[in-house]
């Protein structure tokens, strides 16, 4: 009887451990190809949030609530510099959750400006707590002591012993790049205007094609403060990724940093994996995975441009407590996603009225030139079903999943009332749209890239039929679609 008891506890216990945490859905790299360039990922009440550097005045946003479904993702306007005389190009975005709003920071100069007289960091801040804004312009953060004349990239935020520092890469009395730091007093204001050097490029791995430390990225853990950062020159296949940890008790000296003497993330030719760096951490949606997203190139003379994409994957920890990157996985790899989640991913979206409540609907299904699109109570067919396809200009195309066909203005015409429709794709700029976030929820305006209009109900009919047409922006609820996630 007492072996018998003891067998009911032992197996009690057994069912009382806690289970596998559930993998996620299966995704394969690149997560992002267009435009992947300094990848920063959040994950935030159900969803992923990606924004990446654009090299233009725009910065799109994709959202979605598996990581594999950032790869079809629409790409979403959230911020444009319209300042008159400014030709930007923005690189190297991050958002970060701060009392309550997101901050918005990012590197900006003139375009075709080969370095660096109006290169600097600046800050927006969100209107309330959607990681796609609004966003409002809040300053320029910039030291007196960096050179040439306050010249500062690749901003992150630390945080420590409940306050905030700005990292970021810049030049101090002629060094070289170098990882800098100043105290903050809020999310968009410095508390000083002189920044302290943590790190500047010494060892062997750090100067390959350049003496670069640049992209600082903070992680925690355990009560330890690790920062990783890019180290190299993106030019090469030898950009890389160092460590920094936190070993004294005040982030402005830089006796209290100490930095690992290999790197820790690097190329890896087997692979197919060329300069892997500028990189963001992020946590499974169940809490149990660390994860590090970061950019590559696929050969070996990618360069510092557009081509690069964006790669993320799994890490562990090491017995001493440090992180274990591994190395980077070939593209094409299909893994398990981030644990816990549990939506499916989407593969095409439908497009609400935002007054109507009604969907964005290909006359019929009918595959022919010229069919009307028009709204219609949402039904699940697929003449209701789009994939937004980047191309990778800062504009998608609208691929209805029935025909094939692509959302086009009619006769490419600029007048308001011009009629919408599909048509077999003609790569121009009337087949092109900006989605462009508003004010309220997963709302967004239709852009049309030749025109400038936007996409609106005629009259703000609510009726089944009403015409989709082009009109000029006025701010209501007839020219604004919620972007809803289905699978095609």
């Amino acid at each position: 009887m007492l072996g018998a008891a003891l067998l009911a506890l032992l197996g009690s216990l057994v069912t009382a451990q806690p289970g596998a945490a559930a993998e996620g859905r299966p995704y394969t790299n690149p997560v992002k190809t267009q435009k992947g360039a300094d990848p920063w990922l959040e994950y935030y009440n159900g969803n992923y949030y990606l924004v990446t550097t654009s090299f233009t005045n725009e910065l799109t946003m994709r959202k979605s609530p598996t990581l594999a479904g950032l790869a079809t993702a629409p790409s979403v306007q959230v911020w444009s510099d319209t300042t008159a005389g400014r030709n930007w190009n923005i690189w190297a975005p991050e958002i970060h959750f701060l009392d309550g709003k997101w901050y918005l920071y990012y590197s900006a100069g003139q375009r075709g400006e080969a370095c660096c007289d109006s290169q600097r960091t600046h800050v927006l801040e969100s209107a309330g707590s959607d990681p796609m804004g609004p966003y409002t312009y809040k300053n320029t953060l910039t030291g007196s002591n960096l050179s040439p004349g306050g010249w500062l990239i690749d901003a992150s935020v630390l945080k420590h012993d409940n306050r905030l520092y700005l990292m970021g890469s810049g030049f101090i009395n002629g060094s070289t790049q170098s990882l800098v730091i100043a105290p903050m007093s809020n999310p968009y204001t410095l508390s000083s205007s002189t920044f302290r050097i943590i790190s500047s490029p010494t060892l062997s791995w750090e100067t390959q094609g350049g003496s670069v430390n640049e992209g600082p990225e903070p992680l925690y853990r355990s009560g330890r403060t690790f920062v990783s950062f890019s180290a190299s020159s993106c030019q090469t296949p030898e950009y890389k990724l160092g460590q920094l940890e936190l070993t004294g008790s005040d982030p402005l000296d830089p006796a209290s940093w100490t930095k690992k003497q290999t790197p820790v993330f690097q190329r890896d030719d087997a692979a197919g994996v060329y300069g892997p760096g500028h990189n963001g951490f992020f946590t499974s949606p169940d809490g149990t995975e660390n994860w590090i997203v970061y950019h590559g190139n696929d050969s070996a003379n990618g360069g510092c441009g557009n081509g690069r994409t964006t790669r993320a994957q799994k890490f562990t920890w090491n017995a001493d407590g440090t992180p274990n990157f591994g190395t980077p996985l070939a593209l094409g790899t299909t893994r398990p996603g981030p644990a816990g989640e549990t939506a499916a991913t989407p593969t095409a979206y439908t497009l609400v009225n935002r007054n109507s409540g009604k969907c964005l609907d290909v006359a019929g299904g009918n595959t022919a030139n010229g069919t009307d699109i028009f709204q219609w109570t949402c039904t699940g067919g697929a003449n209701q079903k789009w994939r937004i396809e980047d191309l990778g200009d800062d504009t998608s195309r609208l691929v209805n999943v029935a025909t094939g066909k692509v959302m086009d203005t009619a006769e490419c015409s600029t007048a308001d009332g011009a009629n919408i429709q599909q048509w077999a794709w003609l790569n121009n700029a009337c087949q092109k749209f900006r989605l462009v976030h508003t004010a309220t929820g997963d709302h967004v305006r239709i852009v049309n890239a030749n025109s400038g209009k936007v996409a609106d109900v005629a009259n703000c009919g609510t009726a089944n039929g009403s015409d989709v047409r082009q009109w000029t922006w006025l701010n209501n609820n007839c020219q604004q679609w919620r972007i809803q996630p289905t699978t095609a």
